[in-house]
């Protein structure tokens, strides 16, 4: 096991190692953050654990081989955020894009890097182009004669081709996070040709997700992307230019597992019943992703304030009609105000049903 010393020699940075205990997610912050809230459900503050004492398989303690730097500067997100605060009425109070903005700091998901040798042997049908040329003959009514046109047509031959595999293959990609498909549907998929060798200066002030999916657990994502590689091997040593039914029974020998970390902000909100709301932006195209809830709280004080209205004018509208009793013209104005009363009074349930309305069909971006 690994003492935490050990752990800041391979990071080459100050980490601390925590734990949320609402939602079971690993951490490493620099201890100057400290305390600090749980970046991904915001429900709990971290607390600090024993690097010793934790499944090896899941809190990952090598430093990542690859990293993808934020290219979104927090600076130029201020203007998002306040468009995203801004795309609700009756927003609760805490949703302000000041708050938002106060609360926001850089996380970075980890992703599986496996690299294994590979033996297989494999079976295929390859594909070669080849041309066929032929002639076409047509009549031509205005020179009232017969014409003869060349036609290429492209075609494919097909052989069956068997073969022994023999590679090393490097960086395969796997999700080490439970929710990481959830969040690349939500935020949009990385270019991760971009990425670059792990550099600690990168963590200043950053937040590390350790994984939470074992490598027993993500290796079958792997196997499809060793497959997709083996095959355009084949393909490329048959010197074919396609390949279908590629079929091999392979073994793999010698797995080492690493980590490619991909950088998002964090931030978040209270609704009414102080229940925090996590907004995720992606860390290089600045999109932003969260669930926006109304303030029904909001929404009754402004329907209450219109009944208030309603009330002064219906009061009035009651003085008018007795006064009316000595000056007949003013039932005229009483009737008016008993219908302007009426029309304001059901206006007050309008916000009511649009929160509700709001809430209820509102989804995670």
């Amino acid at each position: 096991m690994l003492e935490p010393p050990q752990l800041d020699a391979m990071w080459k940075t100050n980490l601390k190692a925590t734990l949320c205990e609402q939602c079971d997610s690993h951490y490493l912050l620099p201890p100057q953050l400290m305390p600090f809230t749980c970046p991904t459900c915001f429900q709990n503050q971290l607390i600090d654990i024993e690097v010793e004492n934790q499944p090896t398989d899941l809190l990952h303690h090598y430093a990542p081989e690859l990293l993808l730097p934020f290219t979104v500067a927090e600076e130029t997100l201020h203007p998002k955020i306040e468009q995203f605060a801004g795309r609700i009425w009756f927003a609760p109070g805490d949703l302000t894009p000041k708050t938002l903005i106060s609360r926001l700091h850089r996380l970075y998901l980890p992703m599986w890097l496996v690299d294994s040798q590979v033996e297989a042997l494999w079976q295929a049908e390859v594909g070669f182009n080849y041309e066929v040329v032929s002639h076409r003959d047509e009549f031509d009514q205005n020179s009232g004669g017969w014409s003869s046109q060349q036609v290429t047509e492209q075609r494919i031959r097909w052989e069956q081709r068997v073969g022994r595999l023999t590679r090393q293959y490097d960086n395969m990609m796997a999700p080490a996070l439970e929710q990481h498909t959830s969040l690349m549907q939500r935020l949009g998929e990385y270019d991760l040709k971009a990425a670059e060798p792990f550099q600690p200066d990168a963590l200043q002030q950053a937040i590390i997700h350790l994984p939470d999916r074992p490598p027993t657990d993500a290796w079958s994502d792997t196997v499809p992307a060793f497959h997709e590689a083996a095959a355009e091997e084949c393909r490329q040593a048959s010197q074919a230019d396609h390949l279908r039914n590629y079929r091999w029974s392979s073994e793999y020998r010698n797995q080492h597992w690493t980590l490619l970390m991909l950088p998002i902000y964090t931030t978040y909100y209270l609704d009414d019943q102080q229940q925090a709301h996590p907004i995720f932006i992606h860390g290089r195209t600045g999109r932003m992703s969260g669930t926006l809830k109304g303030s029904m709280k909001r929404a009754r004080k402004i329907a209450l304030m219109i009944v208030a209205v309603a009330s002064v004018i219906f009061l009035m509208s009651l003085i008018l009609a007795a006064a009316s009793y000595f000056m007949r013209p003013l039932l005229v104005l009483a009737a008016i105000g008993l219908l302007a009363a009426l029309v304001v009074g059901m206006l007050a349930i309008t916000p009511i049903i649009g929160v509700w309305h709001f809430n209820r069909s509102q989804t995670t971006d």
